[in-house]
């Protein structure tokens, strides 16, 4: 092997042999904050990282800050994260040491890691599914080229990415971007994992998972916990290749890893290199290695620092030349550390910053309700604002479960759209509603934006761990630079007797998710307006479509029907609709109704057949975050009553805490307590239609309330 290749090497592993030592030499000052190092691992995460290069992605997990190093990263860099300092370049202080989030234009590109085991699998497959999308035609090339602006003025979604890398002779000269997925085996028993792994080796996509195997979970050994190590896992996907190494030995790393990389360059395919590697130091910080561990001795006969030490001995250096190696990295990971120590914490005000990125959407433009215009329904308002989407924006896909062309969506609302756009643009995926939700971590990292759908927000559960860990905390957690741009479709609410795993509201749920946005209209001009205004925002929205509203088969949903607005029409998040408005009144009990979705029909109606149009206030929210405050609290101010209508059960719910913050904020203002209407508190929504109309409100259940609420 080339000498210079094997000096680089050891240069690294010695710097990240030092940062474990000096991190274990000053444990007291490092040990505020939580961390685990590459030692034993070195050896594996070298080798990956010096064959990466700008245009790949990355996705290490909380060992691999060798890895980190050969990419070009400092060890102040790492200290600055392993000490939450104001500097830390990753994350600004907010999250652990070895969880990096990097954009720079000079080394691979590294999307937001949490530190849930195994779950960075998922976006980073997300990331080559993209690539794949990318490939197929050679699309963006020209656009990328030319910087284009989108012909509606917004800034281009794809501008920050450079389509090049994926020309057809990006590929002839062997330069087409990879991805790769590191972590432990360990996490192979994650089911998530399964799920990106299916998706890799169905959709044959170009990405490399890294397992690192010492043979632990934390203080749980392989043999209490696996069946079978990666490698034996892997053969049972068809059509992903794995191999086995050993991990210590920087030489065999190096040419397996160079002969995996060539072939996923070449032939866009998936590869699992399972690497055997020992432990030599904590499982973290708090957790000590020889609080249970009786392996340490032989884990030690498998260090891969002598074993590189003794390769460039063979290969001519001497042994004053490692030396001085020694001495140069020993040198400036004691001088890094004395400078982060002495580095800048974040202040108070920091705390506030990236939450979201700023979105171009502020102002409601275009035509509500253009001349002419027929009226449409509600499901059909929001096929056609995702028709007129993609047609103008190639970045754009659909996909979920049932949505492809054989069956456009269970309730007809993706109808059409793979015929028009093709299958690679709109498409079904398994009955993986992680990988559904967690891929658009990837897809967003490599400039697409992608419309996704849930079948039922029954069915949400199990994407609830990418969208809280992954999607909502990305833009926080990597100071800005990863914000998630995607549209999760939810349709959602009791319909037709759907029964207990197809009715259920699980608002209450996403409006404690920080770090998303969410809709909730009640009518199908709403519905297309913030469709729009979703897809141009650069954060994750959810946006929740009542199934009995799509079609207004449900009586007294006529209005949930509307004008079909212009292609240009737009509607921000955070602005309310006053629907029903009144003036002051002091000779009449008068009342403000604020609702949402069917709610809002439910009050209309009630309103309307109690002949109190004139004494009731009805606020449709549209969204629930953000949340137009300031209509809501002048007009209860203005009424002094409040009733909050919901199709959730109420106990614990958005609209009990809806009605506490308009207590707290209108208090001397208010005539009666606050009170809240929604579905009887029970576990789920029976099959049987009796039954389901007795579980949640109605037009006659608002009424009582109303007048409950006037007479107190």
């Amino acid at each position: 092997m080339n000498k210079n290749i094997l000096q680089k090497a050891f240069s690294h592993l010695c710097t990240a042999k030092c940062l474990t030592e000096t991190y274990e030499a000053n444990f007291k000052q490092v040990s505020k904050y939580v961390h685990a190092t590459s030692r034993g691992h070195e050896a594996i995460q070298i080798a990956l990282g010096m064959q990466l290069v700008p245009q790949d992605y990355a996705f290490p997990y909380y060992r691999d800050d060798a890895m980190l190093l050969v990419f070009g990263l400092k060890p102040y860099d790492l200290m600055l994260q392993l000490m939450a300092k104001k500097e830390d370049p990753f994350s600004g202080g907010r999250s652990y040491y070895c969880h990096p989030s990097l954009k720079d234009v000079d080394k691979p590109k590294i999307p937001h890691q949490s530190s849930a085991t195994g779950m960075q699998a998922i976006p980073a497959t997300g990331v080559a599914m993209g690539f794949n999308y990318r490939e197929s035609g050679n699309l963006f090339v020209e656009e990328n080229k030319a910087k284009s602006k989108q012909q509606s003025g917004e800034e281009n979604l794809i501008s920050g990415y450079d389509a090049s890398v994926h020309s057809e002779d990006s590929h002839l000269r062997g330069k087409a971007p990879i991805v790769v997925c590191s972590f432990g085996d360990a996490s192979i028993t994650e089911g998530e994992v399964s799920e990106a792994f299916q998706m890799a080796a169905l959709k044959q996509l170009p990405i490399l998972y890294l397992v690192q195997d010492n043979g632990w979970d934390i203080s749980a050994s392989a043999e209490e916990t696996r069946a079978q190590n990666a490698n034996e896992y892997a053969k049972g996907f068809k059509g992903i290749e794995a191999i086995s190494i050993d991990g210590a030995n920087f030489i065999e790393s190096y040419l397996a890893l160079e002969k995996v990389i060539k072939i996923i360059r070449e032939e866009r395919r998936p590869f699992l290199v399972h690497a055997k590697v020992p432990l030599l130091n904590h499982h973290t910080s708090g957790v000590r290695m020889e609080w249970y561990r009786d392996d340490l001795e032989e884990a030690h006969s498998r260090d891969p620092y002598p074993i590189l030490k003794q390769q460039l001995l063979e290969v001519g250096w001497s042994s004053e030349d490692i030396i001085n190696i020694e001495k140069l990295a020993k040198t400036q990971v004691n001088k890094d550390f004395e400078k982060a120590l002495k580095a800048e914490d974040p202040k108070p005000e920091d705390l506030f910053t990236h939450d979201f990125a700023p979105s171009p959407i502020s102002d409601e433009v275009g035509e509500r309700s253009p001349k002419g215009a027929e009226k449409t329904l509600m499901v059909d308002c929001a096929l056609f604002a995702i028709e007129e989407l993609m047609a103008k924006h190639k970045e754009c896909l659909l996909y979920g479960q049932d949505v492809g062309a054989r069956l456009g969506g269970v309730f007809r609302e993706a109808a059409t759209l793979a015929q028009k756009f093709g299958d690679n643009r709109v498409f079904n995926t398994p009955i993986q509603e992680a990988f559904i939700v967690g891929s658009t971590v990837g897809m967003s990292a490599v400039g697409l934006k992608p419309i996704i759908e849930v079948q039922f927000a029954d069915y949400i559960w199990p994407g609830l761990n990418q969208l809280f860990t992954e999607v909502s905390r990305s833009c926080y957690l990597s100071n800005g630079k990863w914000p998630v741009s995607m549209i999760l479709r939810v349709p959602i609410g009791a319909y037709g007797s759907g029964g207990p795993y197809h009715s259920s509201s699980v608002e209450s749920v996403l409006t404690n998710i920080r770090g998303i946005k969410i809709a909730y209209p009640s009518n199908g001009a709403d519905l297309k307006g913030l469709m729009k205004a979703a897809y141009y925002d650069p954060n994750p929205v959810v946006i929740l479509e009542h199934k009995g509203l799509y079609w207004s088969k449900v009586k007294g949903t006529h209005r949930a029907t509307s004008i079909e607005p212009s292609e240009d029409y737009i509607l921000p998040f955070g602005k309310a609709l006053v629907l029903q408005e009144i003036w002051k009144q002091e000779s009449k009990e008068t009342l403000t109704i604020i609702t949402y979705g069917m709610g809002v029909h439910w009050s209309l109606n009630a309103s309307e057949e109690l002949g109190l149009n004139h004494q009731i206030e009805i606020i449709d929210l549209r969204t629930l975050y953000p949340l137009d405050e300031a209509t809501m609290m002048a007009s209860v101010k203005k009424t002094g009553k409040c009733l909050v209508v919901t199709e959730e059960p109420s106990n614990n719910s958005f609209a009990l805490a809806l009605a506490g913050k308009i207590q707290e904020q209108c208090f001397q203002q208010l005539d009666a307590p606050v009170m809240v209407i929604g579905s009887e508190n029970l576990p789920a929504i029976p099959l049987n239609a009796t039954l389901e109309q007795a579980m949640i409100p109605s037009t006659e259940k608002v009424k009582v309330k109303i007048k409950q609420l006037l007479a107190y």
